[in-house]
């Protein structure tokens, strides 16, 4: 039997393509299905291909197939697409375009007037990169859809049961835990427990994981039928924006959110308090730069990112443990497709990528 912990996006997907895969699955999760305590709630995160890295580019790649294998199985729809435009005064938007045409994805370099006529509620003062894959991947939608199908293809659920220790019994067993006096002995064990993974007292070593709690805020668009594109904004702010979806409330908005600058919490400890400051420097990065939005905030909400030094994934087996963390603020995009890598590692299919290892260095 191979169990999993934690139902967040990476955890409910890896039972997904277990279960589908006629693997023995129980999935456990300490809140219930679609919580928002942790880093997988929501209707709106960014999918875009867009990287300074040929590993993330390619990746990508693979997760928009995951992604529409994950939409057919469950018939459900979960990424639309709305292109996405990177820009800044601190971007370097040729560089990008040259990883995107060699891995053959389509994309434009676009100067500011041919831009600013594009998208005429963004004030557009540079070079711009455009490409048309990206879009708006519906978190809530796909932890139910990853769910639901699990068990639909056989996987067990228990749901509002914590995990508080996993014991490893030499290499071959390991023996879990539970707040209500459950101990479950798996084969394999899959640890998707996001900004909990500190503290669960794994024996394995982990990286160093930097857990903060971001503030993310939701704009109303002052034309309702403006189509707007994902955003990547660096430059002395660092920012992301996309359509809101249901966040938002019930009319058209665009999330706006700066990707640095979270406050150090744990998944035990966060505040759950938005940072004024965070929601001041957004507010007023809306009123500069995107005239097409009403500036006060008509939604906010907090949420956790759990960061490594370098931003990589952790994706890695140790005895009867695979750790799953595809984090750092970047990992929603990969659901499905980290699902399938953690499903390798937990069934021994696949070696772990170098750059995901638990004791890499560089």
């Amino acid at each position: 039997m191979i169990a999993v912990v934690g139902a967040g996006l990476m955890g409910a997907a890896t039972a997904w393509q277990l279960a589908r895969r006629g693997h023995e699955v129980t999935l456990i999760e300490a809140y219930d299905v679609g919580h928002r305590h942790g880093s997988s709630h929501g209707s709106s995160r960014i999918f875009r291909r867009a990287y300074a890295d040929p590993l993330y580019v390619r990746l990508t790649g693979q997760a928009y197939e995951q992604w529409r294998e994950l939409e057919d199985d469950s018939a459900t729809p979960l990424l639309r697409t709305t292109g996405g435009l990177d820009m800044g005064e601190d971007h370097d938007p040729s560089a990008i375009a040259g990883l995107l045409g060699a891995a053959g994805v389509p994309h434009e370099l676009l100067g500011p007037e041919a831009a600013a006529e594009r998208w005429p509620y963004i004030r557009i003062t540079d070079p711009v990169l455009y490409h048309p894959d990206a879009g708006v991947v519906d978190a809530d939608g796909t932890v139910g859809a990853c769910v639901r199908r699990a068990i639909d293809h056989g996987a067990e659920a228990i749901i509002g049961t914590r995990v508080t220790g996993i014991d490893v019994r030499g290499s071959q067993k390991a023996r879990l835990h539970t707040d209500d006096g459950r101990e479950i002995v798996a084969d394999t064990v899959v640890v998707a427990a996001g900004a909990w993974l500190p503290e669960l007292g794994l024996p394995v070593a982990l990286p160093p994981l930097r857990v903060t709690q971001q503030q993310v805020f939701h704009f109303r668009q002052r034309d309702p039928a403006a189509e707007w594109p994902t955003l990547i904004w660096d430059g002395e702010l660092h920012l992301y924006g996309l359509p809101s979806g249901s966040d938002g409330g019930p009319l058209p908005a665009v999330k706006v959110a700066e990707h640095d600058r979270g406050t150090p919490a744990t998944a035990r400890t966060r505040s759950g308090v938005v940072d004024p400051s965070s929601r001041t420097r957004v507010s007023g990065f809306v009123r500069d730069r995107l005239p097409g939005l009403e500036p006060d905030p008509v939604a906010e909400a907090t949420c956790l990112y759990t960061t490594t030094p370098d931003e990589d994934f952790v994706l890695d087996r140790h005895g009867p443990l695979v750790i799953v963390s595809p984090c750092s603020g970047h990992g929603a995009k990969f659901a499905p497709l980290v699902g399938a890598m953690a499903a390798d590692l937990a069934t021994g299919r696949a070696e772990p990528h170098p750059r995901f290892r638990l004791g890499r260095t560089g």
